[in-house]
């Protein structure tokens, strides 16, 4: 019972052929998002990633260390696009991922977040992008969260716990969309 709680929290599409592949920020030591985009550029499901991440200083942000991952992992510099940002939250950054989608006129995208964070994530996107865009939401494997041992772990329990709110709290906020 406790394996198929925590593999719920896991939805992974199958990658398509994409404008962009967008990783969510927040992404663990390990870099495991920017790994798993930087196979899915290599296998040329899209021709650029971008690295979505919050500011940490005023001129310091995780889409910097991104870009430094994905380019460590074979992304050519020219491939990545970093996009800084001030969200708070995985609603917010969908916003401004939807408006730098709209702005770049992509309209296929690969969304790339930490398995833990799919079905969140994908629920969460599919409220505030438009309906004729297409994104496929794409699971990295988090070192921190397996869904057949969660509970044996401090940052599985945390991570399993922060989930089943945060998808509380996002079906509260977006019951209007």
């Amino acid at each position: 019972m406790l394996r198929a709680a925590g593999g719920f929290w896991v939805v992974s599409d199958e990658p398509a052929p994409a404008d962009a592949i967008l990783i969510l920020g927040d992404d663990d030591y390990a870099a495991d998002r920017a790994s798993r985009a930087a196979e899915l550029y290599r296998g040329r499901w899209a021709p650029l990633v971008v690295g979505s991440g919050r500011f940490l200083r005023p001129y310091a942000s995780i889409a910097q260390l991104m870009q430094r991952d994905l380019t460590e992992r074979g992304v050519p510099a020219k491939a990545v696009v970093v996009f800084a940002h001030s969200a708070g939250n995985t609603q917010e950054e969908a916003k401004a991922l939807r408006k730098l989608a709209v702005e770049r006129h992509w309209r296929h995208v690969l969304v790339v977040t930490s398995n833990y964070h799919t079905r969140r994530a994908r629920y969460i996107f599919r409220r505030v992008w438009p309906p004729d865009y297409e994104f496929r939401v794409i699971a990295a494997n988090d070192r921190s969260y397996d869904p057949a041992t969660w509970w044996e772990s401090r940052n599985g329990l945390k991570y399993f716990l922060y989930e089943s709110v945060g998808l509380c709290v996002a079906a509260w906020e977006l019951s209007g969309s």
